[in-house]
């Protein structure tokens, strides 16, 4: 057992997402987002749950926030909801959606707890999607002003921003999978919106730099898995590679270097994308920093039958599995946050998320015993000192989340917080992993065995 000190001044936070725990889905003015109208869906979401009042966070916020302030947290992650700002997808600020998120910003700074905003966790107003969403072009120019209005009216208070969080998940799960809002089921429309959402990105983080306030950082909080073949075969290791070139690169490349990687089987990307004259210029803009977000490894092998990408996913041989069915694996974080670090020449970078879902309540006493989870984040943040003595330039852990919410299509099924949230009373609980966890925040080090 080693201990590992974090730098002086590492951010301890934790993350959030503005439709997973506001709730208040109908006040103040916000328009209906994809997700309002995706979990009014029969048969989209566990058990029919519904994001309509989730966490109330809208209503709680300043409780939730005193928690924060009670683990001794110094950062702290959240989404701005779109629709809150413009109902409409753009044209005039709805002032209250403004007001609400510059009272929790006032709340954080009061708490000396650090805001670090995502302008795009997901809800996209439903009025864009009925034109196309983000396989519509116009949707670019809509997020940037959306950006810029943000920043302008915030900006003095906030240093540190994100412009999407997991572009890939709200693209390909969104527009090809159709697993998530808006639940679409089109190739090439989603591989079009990947490119449209590329452009939104840089679009937006020009616009940024452009207002009142300009960030001291801009980032984005990418999904990220290291990826292994099934086998040692020369085919298995070109899948591999290809997987990781499409799933964890495709937009973080794209951002740095202003280029696709070369993912497709025999090339043609381009024609796929539909990307126009100066489009690459545009989606070129250098982030100040990378967060990472990271809760498994993929395991891949080729498939002959698969014509873009010749890849097919397969279920890690794991010996150690959460209550969502996904692999612990804690060495995944160290090898891609390492991975990052040598392909950009040792960027700045966050966890932006890592956590685990395991579904302890409170016991007859009270308390929220979850060992489980204790012994996931010992691991995994220990994986992370282990990256920064190798010479990664990590700044700051995100766990995720901070307290239960609606976990998308498993609505409330789902338990990843380190505060227990009873549904229907809005009952908080510090769970233990959260006592845990603030004890960390407190000394700054870790007593850590990679054998767990």
């Amino acid at each position: 057992m080693a201990s590992i000190a974090f730098p002086k001044g590492f951010l301890w936070g934790t993350a959030t997402a503005s439709y997973q725990i506001e709730g208040a889905w109908n006040e103040d003015g916000r328009g209906e987002s994809i997700w309002d109208r995706f979990s009014h869906t029969a048969g989209k979401i566990r058990n029919g749950d519904t994001g309509d009042v989730a966490c109330d966070f809208y209503h709680c916020y300043r409780d939730d926030i005193a928690i924060m302030k009670q683990l001794g947290l110094s950062a702290s992650r959240f989404s701005i909801a779109w629709p809150r700002i413009f109902p409409a997808g753009g044209g005039q600020i709805n002032q209250k959606g403004i007001d609400f998120y510059s009272r929790v910003v006032d709340e954080l700074l009061r708490q000396d707890i650090q805001p670090f905003p995502t302008l795009y966790h997901w809800d996209l107003p439903q009025v864009l999607e009925d034109d196309g969403g983000w396989t519509n072009r116009d949707t670019a120019k809509y997020f940037r002003d959306y950006a810029a209005a943000v920043v302008d009216q915030l900006g003095d208070r906030i240093t540190h921003w994100m412009i999407f969080n997991e572009p890939w998940i709200f693209t390909i799960l969104g527009y090809l999978m159709g697993i998530h809002a808006p639940g679409r089921t089109e190739p090439a429309a989603a591989i079009r919106a990947t490119h449209i959402a590329n452009l939104a990105h840089g679009m937006a983080a020009r616009a940024m730099r452009e207002v009142r306030h300009r960030p001291a950082a801009i980032g984005t909080a990418f999904s990220m898995a290291p990826v292994h073949p099934r086998t040692t075969s020369e085919a298995d290791g070109a899948a591999a590679e290809r997987w990781h070139r499409f799933s964890n690169l495709w937009f973080l490349e794209t951002a740095i270097n202003g280029r696709y990687p070369q993912a497709y089987i025999g090339g043609g990307q381009d024609q796929l994308l539909g990307i126009e004259p100066g489009d690459m210029e545009i989606v070129k803009a250098p982030l100040d920093f990378i967060g990472i977000n990271l809760y498994v490894r993929a395991v891949v092998e080729n498939d002959p039958a698969d014509a873009n990408l010749g890849v097919k996913q397969v279920r890690p041989d794991g010996r150690e599995f959460t209550d969502f069915g996904w692999e612990v694996y804690p060495q995944a974080l160290s090898e891609m946050i390492m991975k990052i670090t040598a392909a950009y020449g040792r960027p700045v970078i966050y966890v932006t998320e890592n956590g685990c879902s395991y579904g302890d309540a409170p016991g007859a006493d009270g308390e929220v015993r979850d060992e489980r989870r204790i012994n996931f984040m010992r691991r995994y943040i220990g994986e992370v000192g282990r990256a920064i003595q190798q010479g990664a330039d990590v700044r700051g852990y995100f766990a995720w989340t901070l307290i239960d919410n609606f976990e998308w299509v498993e609505g409330f099924a789902q338990r990843f917080g380190i505060v227990y949230c009873d549904f229907a009373s809005q009952r908080r609980t510090i769970k233990q992993s959260a006592k845990w966890y603030a004890e960390l925040a407190r000394t700054n080090s870790l007593s850590y065995s990679r054998e767990g």
